[in-house]
């Protein structure tokens, strides 16, 4: 027996991240380091700080700022290469999929353990995650049984009535043993537990030590705990 009888998603942060391809040359201007490894690292930064701030959905202030010092952008540069991170980091860049999380819903699909996304967003995440990550059923990538957008239903994370939208999916399990995985706390952790959902924080550099719940360096660990051990992309 499992503790999980199945598993919900977060997008950002989770399943994909802002394209450091395209930001990462950007930044450079200021000084910042171009490289992915760096950009990764600046996303959960900018959540950590975006957290410790109480930051509602829609402020990206301070997400910014943390970001563009995570990259290493020296500190005369730090408030315009924050006002251009902000004017970039629009919802299509939201696109760059995490290697190994992929690999990971692999094992989790093959394990057939069921699987959806709840995900503020802004009307585009189910076409972005089709291109290369997952679809609604059967298709090119990993099967979900429902991606849910928050521009689309109209309800967004923290209010936990998001998950209204996806449980029905997932009528035939106790929502106490749906797992659901995010990078925030003030929206995901909190939604989820509003929800009566099990809240998993992905947290790959312990920036939440010692928080009251539970956290996963990868999705991998969820994965090899769920249907058996899986290998690095």
């Amino acid at each position: 027996m499992t503790r999980f009888d199945a598993v919900l998603f977060d997008a950002g942060g989770v399943l994909v991240l802002p394209d450091p391809l395209v930001i990462g040359p950007l930044l450079a201007y200021y000084g910042g380091d171009e490289s992915i490894d760096a950009h990764r690292r600046a996303h959960y930064a900018g959540m950590r700080a975006k957290s410790q701030a109480g930051a509602v959905e829609v402020s990206w202030s301070v997400y910014n700022v943390a970001y563009v010092e995570a990259v290493g952008v020296g500190v005369g540069e730090v408030d315009e290469a924050a006002e251009v991170l902000d004017g970039t980091r629009h919802a299509p860049v939201w696109r760059w999929m995490i290697p190994e999380t992929r690999v990971a819903l692999e094992l989790l699909e093959r394990a057939q353990i069921p699987m959806g996304v709840v995900s503020n967003a802004s009307g585009q995440i189910e076409g972005t995650l089709r291109r290369e990550t997952c679809q609604v059923g059967v298709g090119e990538h990993v099967e979900m049984r429902c991606i849910i957008d928050s521009h689309v239903v109209g309800v967004a994370k923290p209010d936990p009535a998001i998950f209204d939208h996806a449980l029905p999916h997932f009528a035939e399990f106790e929502r106490s043993r749906i797992a659901y995985v995010g990078d925030s706390v003030t929206m995901d952790i909190a939604a989820a537990h509003g929800a009566g959902l099990h809240a998993i924080l992905l947290d790959p550099y312990d920036d939440h030590a010692g928080a009251e719940f539970e956290r996963i360096g990868s999705v991998a660990e969820l994965a090899a705990e769920l249907a058996g051990p899986t290998t690095n992309a």
